[in-house]
């Protein structure tokens, strides 16, 4: 006994306790404590650390550095059942923590959900800045969502950065991207009401994300492990030899099987998994730690001893050595009891984690150094200076550690023992059947399973080669000749009980982990497959980002995949990426994809790009992608154009009423744009323009036609000749654009035709007016009338001059058209050029369509101005074999020319000329 403050109340202990812990939880809310308000204990945790083993797993190892396996020759193989020191990874969740404190104390454990201050201290954003964001993210409609949206960018980024480094740099720093959005979601949800909906989806993309992010850790550890082993599989491997220590068989284990290797690494993974989750546990659970054990049970014993028996006790232990509950079967006090149950919780929570040394040192802090020692039997037994040396080293391990694992797979099987501290003891001696109740999800029951798996290997190899004794019977004949494989240990979880856990296994991220430990890659993409062409529920966005960059990641690594699915894959993310409008994004997956798919999908996406910058943009980003940028531009233009269904339309006199321009009209004429940023596109601008204005003039639209031809830049045609002159060829145009230019000017001329003749129709059709006069005009009417009529005499001059003038131009043009050079309007000049039926079937059409209508108005323009000798002159030349013109005109229209041609004949007699205009001989 220390003295008189040694029989102080336990329930007063207790209260002080709780007290102390209530103060040290307020001072870790504060984000930046100043040095004096932590506490001399707090202090110095944060300057020291108590001693531990500096042991390492072979998995462990194996995750650090892409070494050569020559270099693991001799890992700390004492490790393998235990996971002594690997580094924590401070990324606090909420779900375990709230399963473990569940019907606990929880006065200190949301102290794990804040950010502790030496956290806050090394990050890149500061408190202040990172509250104020989450304020803001806190109005969003969808937090979650909106606070995730700059994952989309940053993968890519990411993927830029290393595209010439180590693929492993680049899963990591995937995983770090993931982890800081974790951190950010989960200030949110803590800051967020209860029951809000909005919040509710921010949950679930948290964990989406947490899981993404365990994956990338997986995908980093597993492989790195499986190419050093495929590129190392010429080097020989060192056999055991028979009187080898346990550790020194494990090493040749290890460095021999890939399996027990990759299985310890998945054990690694998923107790990594779980030390996140933890987060500063440790600290948490201080005020629990007492110095002396049962001292609850020790009071009320010594307050026996000093006082009276007055009436009825109840049974307690009489002695306090480790055993004494099972020896006398007779209970500790209620609080000790608790305080075992809650001490032995957080132990099994720590060895879940791998944190066998914290699990240790708890014990000692609480005053159970006993149970301390039984948590250090499992190390294996290695003597270094049985093979000689100048200096006498320590010895490793336990020498005895046979008969202490059969003392705890003894234990693991006693029911009266709690049931945390059953399986603490089954996860070390390797006791599945014990181990099961207390796992609760999926990654519990896989750790289980792998780490027995481990365990039996493990000593399947020690039997099979070290050095026989009695005890090693003494563990049943299953846990030594289990036979266990990975696809063994996914077939067990399928016929798990617990509904959760099958539940889990259905999850998208635990089907990806599962194929991904069993490196089933064709099985995993079969699986995307299947998910793809489910039309419901639709994949959350962050799990297609997932998928695309998995598929890039195995063409990195060059391995052989199922080329559609992965195809599948990148075309689900680019319409996402296309639907969130992730512009600057798109080029980079599109290129990913076969040449034609890549040109096809830009091109699709592009055709909802209206803007100019937008546009000019769009094509810099193909550039730098290495899309085909000409066949892009060419494919928008095409896909735009031939949705066009119209067909044909017969010309007559309406045309010179012009046909409206619809929106779907302005798509195709806007479309042109994307040929003419780039000037050695120039013949391809012409080729496909043309093609649009065949459209519209065979449909009416002339106008629609103009705007077309507008978009086409002046020098054009100059450009053309220049480009193929900068080429050296002594040779001329290709046919194609040979004719491409010939077309344009056709189109060109009929264009200035239409517009001279709507301009000499409207002036045609607005004469000045002459003025008229009352016969009962007064003076002052008379004098302004004759004012007015010497205006208008004036104004018709000026009005027949300008007719005059309009009527030539007009005829001119019309002529240009009818009588166009080489072959005629609408003929190809170089029959040497690829054919084109559909062209050329629109060309015939034209020709037939718009000739005719020419020459009608031409008549009028020639009727209608009185010209009627050169009116007659049109039957000639439409009757000329040298321009063929009567070959376009049918049967009625040439009857509608003929009576016209008879009507300006009647005119011409009545002038006393005859029939063709010329004065009659006498």
């Amino acid at each position: 006994l220390r003295g008189s403050n040694d029989l102080m109340s336990p329930v007063v202990r207790e209260l002080e306790v709780t007290r102390a812990a209530r103060r040290r939880s307020l001072k870790k809310k504060v984000a930046f404590p100043s040095p004096s308000s932590e506490s001399p204990s707090a202090a110095a945790m944060a300057t020291t650390t108590p001693a531990r083993s500096l042991l390492r797993t072979p998995g462990s190892l194996l995750k650090r550095s892409f070494t050569p396996r020559s270099a693991l020759r001799n890992p700390d193989v004492s490790a393998i059942l235990g996971t002594g020191g690997r580094s924590p990874r401070y990324i606090q969740t909420p779900s375990r923590l709230s399963s473990i404190a569940a019907n606990l104390d929880d006065s200190d454990w949301t102290n794990t959900l804040y950010v502790s201050p030496q956290q806050t201290a090394t990050g890149e954003v500061s408190f202040t800045e990172d509250v104020t964001m989450s304020a803001v993210l806190l109005k969003e409609e969808d937090p979650g969502e909106a606070a995730s949206m700059s994952l989309f960018p940053d993968f890519l980024q990411s993927y830029l950065r290393h595209s010439s480094s180590a693929i492993f740099d680049l899963l990591e720093e995937y995983e770090a991207i993931c982890g800081e959005q974790v951190r950010m979601l989960q200030k949110i949800v803590l800051r967020a009401a209860p029951g809000q909906n909005k919040f509710s989806k921010t949950a679930s993309m948290l964990w989406l994300l947490q899981q993404e992010m365990v994956t990338w850790r997986l995908l980093t550890s597993l492989y790195r492990d499986r190419i050093q082993s495929a590129l190392e599989d010429d080097i020989m491997i060192d056999v055991s030899a028979p009187n080898e220590s346990e550790k020194l068989l494990m090493e040749h284990l290890f460095q021999r099987d890939s399996m027990v290797r990759q299985s310890q690494l998945v054990v690694d993974w998923l107790e990594s998994i779980a030390k996140d989750e933890i987060g500063d546990f440790s600290d948490n659970i201080e005020f629990y730690a007492k110095s002396v054990y049962w001292e609850n049970t020790l009071h009320t014993l010594k307050l026996r001893r000093t006082t009276a028996n007055t009436g009825f006790s109840r049974p307690l232990v009489t002695e306090l050595d480790p055993d004494a509950p099972l020896r006398q079967k007779r209970p500790l006090a209620d609080l000790d009891r608790e305080d075992d149950a809650r001490l032995l919780k957080y132990l099994f929570t720590l060895v879940r984690a791998g944190m066998t040394d914290e699990a240790q040192r708890l014990c000692k802090r609480c005053g159970q150094a006993w149970r301390a020692a039984t948590l250090e039997g499992w190390k294996l037994y290695h003597d270094p200076n049985i093979g000689g040396g100048l200096e006498l080293q320590p010895v490793e391990g336990n020498p005895q550690r046979c008969v202490w694992k059969a003392c705890c797979w003894r234990m693991a099987e006693e029911e009266r023992f709690n049931r945390y501290e059953r399986a603490i003891y089954a996860a070390l001696s390797g006791n599945l059947k014990q181990l099961l109740p207390v796992c609760e999800t999926w990654e519990d029951m896989v750790w289980a399973y792998f780490r027995v798996m481990v365990d039996t290997l493990v000593e399947q190899e020690i039997r099979s080669l070290g050095t026989s004794s009695d005890e090693l019977e003494e563990l049943p004949r299953e846990y030594l000749e289990a036979n266990w494989t990975m696809e063994k240990v996914f077939e067990e979880l399928q016929a798990t009980e617990s509904k959760r856990v099958l539940d889990e296994t259905k999850e998208h991220y635990h089907i990806i982990q599962k194929f991904i430990i069993l490196g089933d890659l064709d099985g995993l993409l079969e699986e995307l497959s299947e998910w793809l062409g489910r039309e419901s529920p639709a994949l959350p966005s962050h799990l297609l980002r997932f998928m695309s960059h998995l598929v890039l990641f195995y063409r990195s690594l060059g391995m052989q995949l199922k080329e559609e699915v992965a195809i599948e894959v990148l075309k689900a993310y680019i319409q996402l990426l296309i639907k969130e409008k992730h512009t600057d994004l798109i080029a980079f997956y599109v290129s990913h994809l076969p040449q034609d798919m890549a040109v096809a999908q830009y091109a699709q996406f592009l055709e909802s790009v209206t803007e100019t910058e937008q546009r000019k943009h769009c094509l810099d980003l193909a550039r730098e992608a290495g899309l085909e940028v000409a066949a892009v531009t060419k494919t928008v233009v095409e896909n735009i154009r031939e949705r066009d269904t119209e067909d044909f339309a017969h010309h007559d006199l309406t045309l010179a009423l012009f046909t409206g321009t619809s929106e779907e009209d302005m798509r195709k004429i806007d479309v042109i744009d994307w040929l003419v940023f780039d000037s050695s596109q120039r013949a391809e601008a012409l080729k496909q323009s043309n093609a649009i204005m065949r459209k519209f003039l065979g449909s009416k639209k002339h106008d629609a036609a103009k705007e077309v031809f507008a978009k086409i830049p002046e020098d054009s045609i100059r450009e053309i000749h220049r480009q193929w002159e900068e080429q050296g060829l002594d040779m001329p145009l290709p046919a194609e654009d040979e004719n491409a230019i010939r077309e344009h000017l056709c189109i060109r001329a009929y264009l200035e035709a239409h517009e001279a003749f709507n301009e000499w129709f409207k002036h045609m059709n607005a004469p000045p007016q002459k003025p008229t006069l009352s016969s009962q005009a007064k003076y002052t009417e008379t004098v302004a009338h004759e004012m007015k009529e010497a205006e208008y005499k004036m104004d018709y001059k000026n009005w027949k001059e300008c007719l005059e003038a309009l009527t030539e131009d007009v005829k001119e043009r019309i002529y240009n058209v009818l009588l166009f050079v080489d072959g005629g309007w609408m003929v190809d000049v170089r029959e040497d050029a690829e054919e084109d039926p559909e062209r050329s079937h629109q060309m015939t059409l034209l020709r037939r369509l718009c000739l005719p209508m020419m020459c009608f108005l031409l008549q009028t323009v020639l009727h209608s101005t009185k010209l009627h000798q050169e009116s007659l002159r049109l039957a000639d030349i439409i009757a000329s074999e040298q321009h063929r013109l009567y070959q376009v005109f049918s049967k009625e229209e040439l009857q509608k020319l003929l009576q016209k041609l008879r009507e300006s004949s009647l005119l011409l007699l009545d002038q006393g000329l005859d029939p063709l205009g010329y004065e009659i001989q006498s």
